[in-house]
């Protein structure tokens, strides 16, 4: 038998795995044991990796040998069917007491799944969404641990070891129970899509409307990098756009495949928001951009499409007035992004029971995150000053950032749809603003079709009660049972 002095084991040594028990290994008080399926794996990293004083283990019956009670091991594996065997294996050996940590992208419905079954057996189980890639899981990531508030005595402190730091607090907190903390990984993620969406569209109106170069835009995005849009993608992006291809010497942006590459994380996020009855505008046309993207054939088809007489969205003239609209018109939408995000997190956490403090997630997502930005302390602000906040973009702060923005943002929706650029996310983050502002929408209307079709009832605005009208008879009134 070896000897249990291990403290954090992880099993699945691709990169992030490895990334992740190296940062464990790096930070006093951790040792680390690690397993993989295929040995070769299991040997690189301990060879390659002598000062980290990994315990290798080359069976299940090792793996927990090795580890002290309560033995916590942390999955590091593909989400899906190989999850589902590695935790079976680990409940085979692991004991009542025991936490197993699945630090992979899985759906928050699977993790409440297994979360009740492994329950059963006496052992913890924690969904834990992991942020910031390779280089996050090596030097520090943004962490979101669900599971039993028994099970965060043991992690907090090895976590907190390892998560990025943000003004002097680490980015992890226990986000709540079962799958809370897949839960907002994958919000996360939606929010990723719209806010990756918006900045593109931003590049590409402003190359479009003034005509500027890859290299001129991204001297744009690192100049808006010092002020309120600072951002970890804001800053990648002037890298990305400044990069010259080694071939042809044109600038990479113009020889990459405009086909945007998706892993599904954003789809959930749509499927539950529109479960939840939450709009999530932004996220969804992000989503759907990146399915437009995908297919070329219909693309091609399409180009015979007439377009605008007028194809210009600025002009050099005004280029700098142009470029300081799209500027504010991104504010405004990703606001409007995070807004919503955090309205799914919201109806999540009443729907499931869980207790997450909104203004928490905003602070763990400030450092070692792929959405990490500057404006995130002004969400933990606003939440701080009212935790029952219905819609975050009305805090004040918000309020006077859209009041700011808003002429300029009308003027990039208005001068898009005319010019026939595409910028979904735009357009639609503008609806959705005014749709929280009108005082009344046409989903009367909507209500009178369904009564009409369907007999589906509906309420008034003078008197209490549920109404249906007898369309196919004298069309009066009758008091219906109230189905809300």
């Amino acid at each position: 038998m070896t000897d249990a002095t291990a403290n954090i084991g992880v099993v699945g040594l691709a990169v992030m795995g490895s990334n992740l028990a190296r940062n464990l290994a790096s930070r006093e008080g951790n040792t680390v044991a690690v397993f993989n399926r295929s040995r070769s794996k299991t040997d690189a990293l301990v060879v390659e990796h002598p000062e980290a004083g990994f315990l290798p283990a080359f069976t299940y019956e090792e793996f927990a040998d090795t580890l002290q009670a309560p033995r916590t091991a942390i999955i590091m594996v593909k989400a899906g069917a190989g999850t589902d065997a590695v935790i079976d294996e680990l409940v085979r050996v692991f004991e009542p007491g025991d936490i197993i940590i699945d630090g992979g992208n899985a759906l928050f419905s699977d993790t409440i799944r297994r979360e009740q079954a492994v329950r059963e057996t006496g052992i913890h189980f924690v969904g834990m969404g992991v942020s910031g890639g390779e280089e996050g899981a090596l030097h520090g990531p943004s962490l979101m641990p669900g599971g039993s508030d028994q099970s965060w005595v043991t992690l907090g402190p090895i976590l907190r070891s390892i998560a990025a730091v943000a003004e002097g607090e680490p980015c992890v907190t226990h986000i709540g129970h079962d799958g809370a903390g897949h839960f907002v990984k994958m919000v996360h993620n939606g929010i990723e899509y719209v806010d990756m969406q918006l900045i593109a569209e931003a590049y590409d109106l402003i190359r479009r409307g003034t005509g500027k170069t890859p290299a001129e835009i991204a001297d744009v995005f690192a100049e808006w990098n010092q002020g309120e849009l600072e951002s970890y993608l804001i800053e990648i992006t002037a890298e990305v756009l400044r990069q010259t291809d080694a071939g042809t010497g044109r600038p990479l942006v113009d020889v990459v495949l405009d086909q945007a590459g998706a892993k599904g994380t954003g789809g959930w996020t749509v499927q539950t928001a529109v479960a939840l009855g939450v709009p999530a505008s932004g996220i969804a046309e992000a989503v759907f951009s990146r399915s437009l993207s995908s297919h070329p054939e219909q693309r091609v088809v399409s180009h015979e499409l007439p377009g605008p007489s007028h194809e210009a969205a600025g002009s050099e003239a005004d280029a700098d007035a142009f470029v300081e609209d799209v500027r504010l018109a991104l504010y405004a939408s990703k606001i409007v992004a995070y807004s919503q995000g955090f309205d799914i997190i919201r109806a999540g956490a009443a729907q499931y029971g869980w207790d997450i403090d909104l203004g928490a997630v905003s602070k763990i997502w400030r450092a070692g995150c792929i959405i990490r930005a500057q404006f995130l302390n002004r969400i933990a602000e606003a939440y701080a000053e009212t935790p029952d906040l219905q819609v975050l973009l009305t805090a004040p702060y918000f309020v006077d950032a859209l009041a700011r923005a808003q002429d300029a943002w009308r003027r990039i929706v208005a001068r898009t749809a005319l010019a026939g650029i595409p910028s979904p996310a735009f357009a639609s983050s503008l609806a959705y603003y005014d749709g929280l502002r009108a005082d009344r929408l046409p989903a009367s209307l909507i209500q009178g079709q369904r009564d009409f079709f369907g007999a589906h009832t509906y309420r008034r605005i003078d008197r209490e009660g549920t109404f249906h009208t007898l369309w196919s008879a004298d069309r009066s009134e009758v008091e219906a049972v109230d189905t809300h």
